[in-house]
């Protein structure tokens, strides 16, 4: 008794009188006739053409799609915990605060202390909004244009 494969009813061991096809479409030379570039119309080509290009822009589309939605992700991830972040900074600067006026008040009272360690805070507040505007500044002397500073100066 001979094996048979199940699907075809041939027994795989022997050859077969019929030469299957080719592996691949366009190996095959009954198709290659059809599809010889004498024969493929320009409407055929544009076709194709017009199909790659949707084709494309869809692949596009759902690429940038995704890459915008990592973004937002990671930037909910990112404020969520720049939030927590900076509460518990000023937490810390409460607490800071707090000490530096108890360790300050037996050598110059309470309220010689917390005149200090307010005067201290006002200041370094000072000089970073001294540096933020010049920050400022800096930003809009590069966003004019070289019309409107000729202008003014």
């Amino acid at each position: 008794m001979q094996a048979t494969n199940e699907y075809s009813g041939v027994d795989p061991l022997h050859a077969s009188e019929t030469t299957p096809g080719a592996p691949y479409p366009q190996d095959d030379p009954a198709l290659a006739e059809d599809n010889a570039a004498g024969t493929r119309s320009l409407a055929d080509d544009l076709e194709a053409l017009v199909e790659d290009a949707r084709i494309y822009l869809d692949a596009e589309l759902s690429y940038q799609k995704t890459r915008a939605g990592f973004v937002a992700d990671r930037l909910k991830k990112t404020i969520a915990f720049g939030a927590v972040a900076a509460f518990l900074a000023v937490l810390a600067l409460i607490g800071l605060t707090v000490g530096l006026i108890i360790a300050l008040t037996p050598l110059i009272t309470a309220w010689g202390a917390t005149a200090v360690v307010v005067l201290g805070i006002l200041l370094i507040a000072y000089l970073l909004v001294r540096k933020a505007g010049q920050a400022w500044n800096s930003m809009m002397g590069a966003m004019k244009d070289k019309e409107e500073q000729a202008d003014n100066g």
